[in-house]
C-alpha cells in the first residue's frame, strides 16, 4: 500500500482521504465523471426539443408507466426516481398541471400522498419513447459491441448500490 501505514491491516480516515488517485485511475475516473455529467444535459436538451420535456420528468412517467396503473407512494416514486422528494414535489406539482399525472391520497393512509399516470401522460410517454430511445442506441448501445454492452451492465449494476446507499 503506498502513501500510508496502515492500522492493523484497516486504512485510517486520514490515510484513505490523503490517497491520491493513480494515472490509471484517472484514466478510468475522469471519462466516467464527464460522461455521467454530459449524458443528462445532452438527453435533456433533446428531449426538450424533439417533445417539450424534461429529462427528468421523462424518467418520472417512466417508472409511474411500469406499475401497471396503480398510484405509487410519492416516497417511492422518489427512490425509484433517484430523486430528493422536494424535487420530486415539484417535478409533480408542473406534470400535474399539464395534465400528465394525477396525484391523491393513498386509500388506506391520507397523508401518504400518492401519484399515477393520466392517459395524456401515457399519449405523451408514447411520443417521447421513440425519441429517447433512439438517443440512448446512438449514444451509448450502438458504440459498444454486445459484449461491452454486457459488461457495462454489470459493472453499472455493481456500482449502482454503493450509489444508491450513499444518498
Amino acid at each position: 500500500m503506498s502513501g500510508g501505514v496502515m492500522s492493523g491491516g484497516v486504512m485510517t480516515e486520514h490515510e484513505v482521504s490523503d490517497r491520491r488517485l493513480d494515472d490509471a485511475e484517472m484514466q478510468t475516473w475522469l471519462p466516467a465523471i464527464r460522461f455521467v455529467q454530459l449524458l443528462p444535459q445532452v438527453l435533456d436538451r433533446t428531449l426538450k426539443a424533439e417533445t417539450g420535456l424534461k429529462h427528468a420528468h421523462y424518467a418520472i412517467l417512466v417508472t409511474l408507466a411500469g406499475q401497471d396503473d396503480r398510484a405509487i407512494p410519492m416516497t417511492e416514486l422518489a427512490q425509484i426516481a433517484g430523486l430528493s422528494r422536494s424535487r420530486l414535489s415539484h417535478a409533480i406539482d408542473s406534470l400535474e398541471e399539464r395534465g400528465w399525472v394525477t396525484r391523491t391520497s393513498c386509500s388506506s393512509d391520507k397523508r401518504t400522498l400518492t401519484a399515477a399516470l393520466t392517459d395524456a401522460g401515457r399519449d405523451l410517454l408514447r411520443g417521447a419513447a421513440p425519441v429517447h430511445v433512439a438517443q440512448i442506441r446512438e449514444l451509448i448501445l450502438d458504440p459498444l459491441t454486445s459484449d461491452e454492452q454486457e459488461q457495462l451492465g454489470a459493472i453499472l449494476t455493481k456500482l449502482l448500490p454503493g450509489v444508491t446507499a450513499a444518498l
